[in-house]
């Protein structure tokens, strides 16, 4: 799987940057026809040139902005313009005693980072209908590309070590090895919106998310800190080469794919260290920007697709649940201004780049760009959230699970499991999970099949979808009536306090 994984590791020409501060530059994550964040946000610039050179930056207008900088000991330069509405094309100057630089074609809007491993970075000409959304490029010239090029190290780098390509107006053949997730998410917004939106695609395939972590983080967590065989998978390698450059870069949110990597590695400490990297990576974005980028900025993530189809396998279910802080949504109390796509209705068994990266990016990103409307631009009539249980009933002859919104049900393949044990016996430690078809079900209820445990046991636990790959193409049983979203996966224990009410038989 590490092969496949890796696929996209290979595609990309990378555009290296000579690192010399003798002259007056940018840093490397600034360029023409790029998107800085628009009010009510500052948006930082910043740069090199020799120590003690004051800097003169002027944005043409309208409006016009004028300001100053003086490069430190690090020969580094930085300034925060006055917040500018959405809109442009301006040009930004850099100027000292003896040298020019100019930013064109610059837009003000919303800069979303897009982060993870291979299905992040799996390109829009590999997906569905690629030819199709590819000649739409030219439709969306506001809608801008940055890809950071795959780097790693030892160490945090200030600036970026490498581009892939640098800010761009779309087109079909760069937008063709752009992330379709990125990309689809980036066009979707902006046609809700109506204003510029800046895409920053920094994502590695292969590799966990330790790599992409601060040390602060492996040390919240209790993970050790490994450099590993191969090195783009070692802890902070990419947090240090691929994020950590990027903080200063004012941003409205992130979205992220990953976790396969973590389904066999250090899964069972996913469920702190993914929310330890969010909380993280908000504080260094918000304390390197001056405060400009918010400490609670709006994150989004993909919940896993599928591998095997028929595994016995739990890592994909467990890496899904511990996605979610184990809560099984989002946004929940330990993971706030979050948002989830749930991808494990869609399947794709005859991928040619391996089941593990499916073509669909469509339903992945729209389901992001709902939870975006409704968790970053708190547009209230959005549904982005499945239905998820409230409570559950059990008694000797069936089993009732109430749901937080109305449903669409389907009697398609058994995916709800109950465990008989002896009470308070956890059904972690009993093979007893046996799968119950739904019996009926109601506009807020799923009645599950008449059930009978042994006379020494009872109904102690209840799981949906808790396998790799639990239903066929959107044909999962349960959904939200009003906007067709899949139910996501959930387990329960009845002496356990995990968010859901088990409550008795009022019958």
């Amino acid at each position: 799987m590490a092969a496949g994984l890796r696929l996209f590791s290979i595609l990309i020409l990378c555009v290296h940057i000579t690192d010399t501060h003798a002259k007056l530059r940018f840093a490397s994550s600034y360029g023409d026809h790029m998107v800085l964040q628009k009010s009510p946000a500052k948006a930082m610039l910043w740069g090199y040139a020799p120590e003690g050179t004051q800097i003169n930056i002027s944005l043409s207008g309208p409006p016009q902005q004028e300001a100053t900088a003086v490069a430190d000991g690090e020969g580094m330069w930085r300034v925060s313009l006055e917040p500018v509405e959405a809109g442009g094309p301006y040009s930004v100057t850099a100027a000292s005693h003896n040298e020019t630089v100019t930013l064109t074609d610059v837009l003000f809007g919303d800069v979303w980072l897009c982060g993870g491993q291979s299905n992040m970075a799996f390109p829009t000409s590999r997906i569905f209908n690629a030819s199709e959304e590819l000649k739409l490029a030219a439709d969306f010239p506001h809608v801008r590309l940055f890809m950071v090029a795959l780097t790693h190290s030892e160490t945090q780098q200030t600036d970026l070590m490498a581009v892939a390509l640098p800010w761009s107006v779309p087109t079909a053949e760069n937008l063709s090895r752009f992330s379709a997730v990125c990309w689809l998410f980036g066009r979707y917004l902006h046609k809700s919106l109506k204003y510029p939106i800046g895409l920053v695609e920094s994502c590695y395939g292969g590799t966990p998310v330790e790599a992409w972590s601060s040390s602060r983080v492996l040390q919240q967590c209790g993970l050790e800190h490994s450099t590993g065989t191969w090195p783009p998978a070692s802890t902070s390698s990419l947090w240090n080469a691929m994020i950590h450059p990027l903080l200063r870069t004012v941003i409205k949110g992130a979205i992220w794919y990953q976790g396969e990597s973590n389904a066999f590695h250090n899964k069972d400490k996913y469920n702190c260290s993914f929310p330890a990297m969010i909380d993280d990576w908000r504080m260094a974005f918000h304390q390197a920007s001056g405060g400009q980028t918010e400490d609670d900025f709006p994150f989004g993530f993909v919940q896993l697709c599928t591998f095997t189809k028929y595994s016995k396998d739990l890592s994909y279910p467990e890496i899904r649940w511990h996605q979610t802080a184990d809560f099984g949504f989002a946004p929940n109390q330990r993971m706030r201004k979050t948002f989830m796509a749930v991808a494990l209705d869609l399947p794709d068994e005859s991928s040619p780049y391996e089941t593990i990266h499916p073509r669909d990016k469509q339903d992945v990103a729209h389901r992001l760009m709902l939870g975006a409307r409704s968790v970053a631009y708190n547009e209230v009539d959005v549904t982005f959230r499945g239905p998820f249980p409230q409570a559950i009933t059990p008694s000797a002859a069936e089993v009732v699970v109430s749901y937080d919104q109305a449903l669409s049900v389907t009697l398609s393949r058994n995916t709800f499991e109950i465990c008989c044990s002896k009470m308070p016996q956890s059904c972690e430690t009993s093979s007893s999970w046996v799968e119950v078809p739904i019996k009926q079900w109601n506009a807020t209820k799923v009645v599950l099949h008449p059930v009978v445990c042994p006379p020494s046991e009872e109904v102690t636990g209840l799981r949906y979808a808790w396998r790799d790959w639990p239903c066929d193409f959107k044909a999962c049983p349960v959904y939200s009536a009003s906007s067709t979203l899949p139910a996501p996966p959930f387990i329960s224990q009845r002496y356990e306090a995990d968010g859901i009410t088990w409550q008795e038989d009022v019958n």
